[in-house]
């Protein structure tokens, strides 16, 4: 039997009305499939500074990925939609990425 799953427009909604409640910015900056797409959050600060966070496999939460410099988040954002033509991409603005954001936000198992 598979887990029950919240649909991708539903949660990529959810996450961003949620950090728009904490004081960040949302923004989608991709939309993709409303039932079964894949969620990326690009992080950015006022320092310039950018991450990704992906939901990892098998509901173990989020994965934080370190981007180097925009030319890489990029460059990793267009083989993630060459991949996945149905991936929804948000961008959070927060005070500070390095803060760690994902114990907020809830995995789409709920």
């Amino acid at each position: 039997m598979t887990e029950a799953r919240l649909k991708s427009g539903l949660w990529a909604r959810g996450l961003m009305r949620l950090i728009e409640t904490q004081g960040g910015s949302a923004m989608m900056i991709k939309r993709g499939d409303d039932d079964a797409g894949a969620v990326l959050v690009i992080l950015v600060d006022r320092m310039a500074r950018c991450a990704v966070l992906r939901d990892a496999a098998f509901g173990a939460g989020w994965e934080r990925i370190t981007m180097e410099s925009h030319e890489a988040l990029d460059t990793y954002l267009e083989r993630q939609k060459r991949y996945d033509p149905d991936l929804w991409i948000l961008e959070f603005t927060l005070d500070d990425i390095t803060a760690p954001v994902e114990s907020i936000l809830p995995g789409r198992n709920g």
